[in-house]
């Protein structure tokens, strides 16, 4: 599959014109996903590097905003609620991904990369413990472009199954923050399947996403590696502050369902802006070993959470 032969213009046009297009009321976080795939397939990015950064801060800015629509209390019964899944989850999938590698003859770090995106939250997790175990540029990508790819699948797919299982806003919401690895397509997969099901999700993704810390800790043990650098999610300490203005002091209700409104844009743009990073040579760097990794980690850790949310 080869590119359209565009000049920089015509690629500049047609980004403006689709990620404007994601605005829309109409169009949904999975569509935005196929609109920045179908653009990084056939049209040359003319912001690469602007793109992924945008992206990530839109993301956190967006979650921030979705913290005006949430109430404390709610929030930390269903934050209490995940919290075992969390742990069993998140150190189930490290220990299985050390021996799955090691059966498959995975290079250690890839391994180690992806079962932590798979654990606790994508690519962050990923660039979190990148430096302590002293990654190569190469290894990281494979690892990241594996888990983005399954990210992708997840927020196409969960959805439908949900509604296939019959699963409440509770259910589904809890699924999708334990078995979709990266926050973005949790909301996104979220945001599709409702309002309830978005605010759990999103909350115990959150929660979920602290674990960072203390998985660079035991990084640092397990490749006996000392490093400064450690990711801090920042963004989570002012999704809780704007949690706690809306518990305590709500915004009116216009300006508040407007900065929600905005905040489920900016998820869509994301989605976007996610999808256009798509390109044959990631899919070609993933190598079809380290793809086959990922899928079982996913598959393993996609089922049992999925049998614990029904049959609890």
């Amino acid at each position: 599959m080869s590119k359209i032969s565009a000049s920089p213009v015509i690629n500049r046009v047609v980004f403006i014109v689709l990620l404007v297009l994601c605005l829309a009321p109409f169009i949904t976080t999975a569509m935005a996903l196929l609109l920045g795939v179908f653009f990084a397939l056939f049209f040359t990015h003319p912001y690469p590097q602007l793109s992924k950064t945008v992206s990530r801060h839109l993301l956190q800015i967006s979650i921030v905003g979705l913290g005006f629509g949430m109430n404390l209390f709610e929030s930390l019964k269903t934050g209490r609620d995940g919290i075992l899944f969390t742990i069993v989850s998140v150190f189930g999938v490290l220990f299985s991904g050390m021996l799955i590698g090691k059966w498959l003859k995975l290079d250690r770090i890839i391994a180690y990369l992806v079962a932590a995106g798979t654990a606790i939250c994508g690519g962050s997790a990923i660039a979190a413990v990148a430096p302590i175990v002293r990654a190569k540029d190469s290894e990281i990508s494979v690892s990241i472009g594996t888990v983005f790819i399954l990210n992708a699948v997840a927020l196409l797919i969960f959805p439908s199954i949900g509604h296939f299982f019959n699963l409440s806003q509770s259910e589904f919401g809890t699924w999708a923050a334990i078995a979709i690895h990266d926050t973005s397509s949790v909301v996104g997969a979220g945001a599709a399947y409702g309002e309830d099901a978005l605010k759990i999700a999103t909350t115990i993704k959150l929660t979920r996403a602290l674990w960072i810390i203390p998985l660079c800790i035991v990084t640092a043990l397990l490749f006996r590696e000392k490093t400064q650098k450690m990711y801090k999610p920042w963004f989570i300490l002012f999704f809780i502050i704007a949690m706690l203005i809306n518990t305590f002091f709500p915004l009116p209700g216009m300006i508040g369902d407007n900065i929600i409104g905005l905040a489920k844009k900016g998820f869509t743009m994301t989605l976007f802006l996610i999808g256009t990073d798509i390109s044959l040579e990631t899919l070609k760097k993933v190598g079809p070993k380290a793809f086959i990794f990922g899928i079982i980690l996913w598959i393993i850790i996609s089922l049992s959470s999925f049998a614990v949310v029904v049959l609890t």
